[in-house]
């Protein structure tokens, strides 16, 4: 079976099911799987970024084929689920081009649609929920000379789920797009700034589909962020006639390496301040994303990070809980068990989207989650843990918000705890005070085994 012949019988199952069949970069990205091409190149043949290909049609094609296949395809399993499917295909008599997930074996776990909420919501999902007045201001800001856009929030926020919408904004709206996750810089690369600045060169200049002129623009009297600068703004900006989006996902992952980010922090804010002056730097519109949950501090008027559009993320509030629980399915009409639900673990976003997914495949009940939510067999039990570690790492931290969690009344914290802790979304305040943001963290740090209770209190 050709892959033409897949194509069509796909778009035919999407049109049914959806009325939404593959796009033309969608099926772009189908034939170089099935050709085994990377995205690198795939994105270099067909004259796109790498960044719009890996993270905008990527998540979307993959979207659809689960619907089509009836379990979760990803990039590690698709041309794995494309064979299966044409080998039953050649060796049977079925008559109908009609995909039947029970009818081959992939080797796989059988996963029905849908699938275990992890990472970022891919474009098209109908279980994506917007916050309507940030993604407004978001494509708005991205449109101005020079735009600088700062998404932060703790984990499991929606932080590049938002991201990944507002390139997919740029690029319909004919910018270049470039992104970076920088969890993915090796640690070599990031013990030196001069190699850390080269790299970042070199990842733009590769989804762009540019030549690579490090070596012409690298020069070591300027030192490495003036070549880094030079090279942006006399090969790469100079170049391209429309604007450049650069997108910088977990930049938290910097403040863990004081020596590049003394360096890197500065330089970007550099280039965001020579927009206001120079013709050439407002073709740059850059988007920082990073958790709040990391702490080091930092010289701010040397920093982006008090420069530009701040985003704070917020927690859903009860309408879109529902409208989520909606779109699983759940009939929850008259929102009681949304209260419910929102009394234990408030509006946060990631842990309502696990609960509402264990509901929606009756993995367990509303009583039950409720009941189990802070117990090591809970749904939420390596969220918590997590928290925990960080915590024991930090007596500290471990001590106020042990107070906090055992107070009826909110409870004054010196400035930089009160920072950290509502940094990690454990605490809000109130007024300088502190009070425990739900009631998940209320319970579970007030009880998390004795054992480590009495060690957050031997340490006061």
């Amino acid at each position: 079976m050709t892959i033409d012949l897949i194509l069509d019988i796909i778009n035919r199952n999407l049109v049914e099911i959806q009325d939404d069949p593959l796009h033309s970069t969608e099926i772009l990205v189908l034939q170089g799987i099935w050709q085994d091409k990377t995205y690198e190149e795939i994105a270099q043949e067909e004259k796109y970024s790498c960044g719009y290909i890996t993270n905008v049609v990527a998540p979307r094609l993959y979207q659809k084929l689960s619907l089509v296949f009836g379990k979760r395809v990803t990039k590690k399993n698709c041309r794995v689920v494309l064979e299966s499917y044409t080998a039953v295909q050649a060796t049977s008599d079925v008559k109908s081009p009609k995909l039947n997930s029970g009818d081959f074996d992939l080797g796989i776990e059988q996963n029905t649609f849908p699938c275990y909420p992890s990472g970022s919501v891919s474009l098209n999902s109908p279980f994506y929920i917007e916050h309507p007045n940030i993604q407004k201001s978001v494509y708005a800001e991205i449109t101005k000379l020079g735009a600088l856009v700062r998404i932060k929030a703790p984990r499991e926020m929606g932080k590049t789920s938002l991201m990944v919408r507002l390139l997919d904004y740029a690029e319909h709206m004919g910018y270049r797009t470039v992104s970076l996750n920088l969890e993915q810089v090796d640690q070599t690369i990031l013990s030196d700034p001069n190699l850390f600045l080269r790299w970042l060169c070199a990842n733009i200049t590769q989804q762009l589909q540019m030549e690579q002129k490090l070596d012409e623009f690298w020069n070591k009297d300027f030192g490495s962020k003036l070549s880094c600068t030079f090279y942006l703004r006399n090969y790469v900006l100079k170049q391209i006639d429309t604007p450049l989006v650069l997108a910088l996902d977990e930049v938290n992952y910097i403040f863990e390496h004081p020596e590049v980010a003394k360096d890197f922090f500065p330089l970007l804010r550099s280039w965001f301040e020579e927009a206001k002056r120079c013709k050439i730097w407002q073709k740059l519109r850059l988007v920082v994303v990073h958790s709040t949950e990391i702490y080091v501090p930092l010289q701010l008027q040397q920093s982006p990070f008090n420069i530009g559009l701040p985003i704070q993320l917020p927690d859903f509030n009860l309408d879109q809980v529902q409208q989520l629980a909606q779109r699983y399915d759940l009939k929850w009409s008259d929102g009681e068990e949304a209260k419910q639900l929102m009394a234990l673990i408030g509006g946060h976003p990631g842990l309502i989207h696990i609960a509402i997914y264990y509901l929606s495949c009756k993995k367990i009940t509303l009583a039950q989650l409720l009941e189990t939510a802070t117990t090591s067999t809970g749904i939420y039990a390596h969220h918590l843990q997590r928290h925990l570690t960080m915590l024991q790492e930090q007596p500290k931290l471990a001590i106020a918000l042990y107070n906090v969690m055992n107070s009826s009344e909110p409870v004054p914290l010196e400035p930089i705890i009160a920072y950290k802790l509502n940094s990690m979304g454990l605490i809000k305040l109130d007024n300088n005070k502190a009070i425990p943001s739900s009631q998940l963290y209320r319970q579970y740090f007030q009880s998390a085994s004795l054992g480590e209770k009495r060690q957050i209190v031997s340490l006061n």
